[in-house]
C-alpha cells in the first residue's frame, strides 16, 4: 500500500522542524524521510538517522539511474535529497512520508504525487516577527542574517503555490491546525 505524503517547506524560523517534530511525536503513522547527501558526516550523525551519507560519485550515479524522487547540487559536489527507496522502505510499514524541505524540492515532490501529497507552508504572521525570531536566536551576525531574510523573503514567493499556508503566530493553536490538516487529508 502507498500512503500520503506531507510536504513541509517554510523560511528558516518559521516554526516548521518544531511542528514537524510535534506532529511526528503525535502521529505513529507518520515517517520522517531521510534525505541522501553526499557531504561529509558529521561528529554525532548518525548514518540512516541524520541522512543516508553516500559518495559524490554514488550520488551521481543514483541520479543516471532515476533513483531520486528529487535533488540538488548545493554546492559543488555536495549533494542532498530524497532517494525513492525511502519512501518504499516507510510505505512498506504502512505509514505515511513526512518531508521537511526546501521550496523547490517540496514543490517537486508535490509535482511528482499530486493526488497523493499534501503541501503545507508554514508561515510566519509577518516579516517583522521573522526578523525577530531569526534575531532572537543569537546565531546571526548582521550579515547572515540579511542573507537569511533575502532568502525568506524570496521562498515567501512560493507560498501561494502550496496547498494549504499554516500561518504561525501561535504554536498551541498551530499544532492543533496541522494535526487536523493532516487527520483530514489521510481520511480523505
Amino acid at each position: 500500500m502507498k500512503g500520503k505524503l506531507f510536504i513541509f517547506s517554510a523560511p528558516s524560523g518559521s516554526g516548521k522542524t518544531t511542528i514537524v517534530k510535534y506532529l511526528l511525536s503525535v502521529m505513529p503513522t507518520l515517517e520522517f524521510s531521510v534525505s541522501a547527501t553526499s557531504r561529509e558526516k558529521r561528529p554525532g550523525e548518525i548514518n540512516g538517522k541524520d541522512y543516508y551519507y553516500i559518495t559524490a560519485e554514488d550520488f551521481r550515479n543514483k541520479i543516471n539511474n532515476n533513483e531520486f524522487l528529487e535533488w540538488e547540487e548545493v554546492y559543488k559536489d555536495q549533494y542532498y535529497g530524497t532517494l525513492l527507496t525511502e519512501l518504499e522502505r516507510i510505505w512498506a510499514k504502512g505509514h505515511h512520508v513526512v518531508f521537511d524541505v526546501d521550496v523547490v524540492g517540496g514543490l517537486n515532490i508535490k509535482k511528482a504525487y499530486s493526488d497523493n501529497s499534501l503541501a503545507i507552508f508554514i508561515k510566519p504572521p509577518s516579516a517583522e516577527i521573522l526578523k525577530e525570531r531569526l534575531t532572537s536566536r543569537s546565531t546571526e551576525d548582521a550579515e547572515s542574517l540579511k542573507v537569511r531574510l533575502d532568502k525568506a523573503n524570496w521562498e515567501l514567493s512560493f507560498a501561494d503555490k502550496f496547498d494549504v499556508i499554516l500561518i504561525n503566530d501561535d504554536l498551541e493553536t498551530a499544532f492543533k491546525d496541522v494535526v487536523k490538516l493532516v487527520n483530514d487529508f489521510i481520511i480523505k
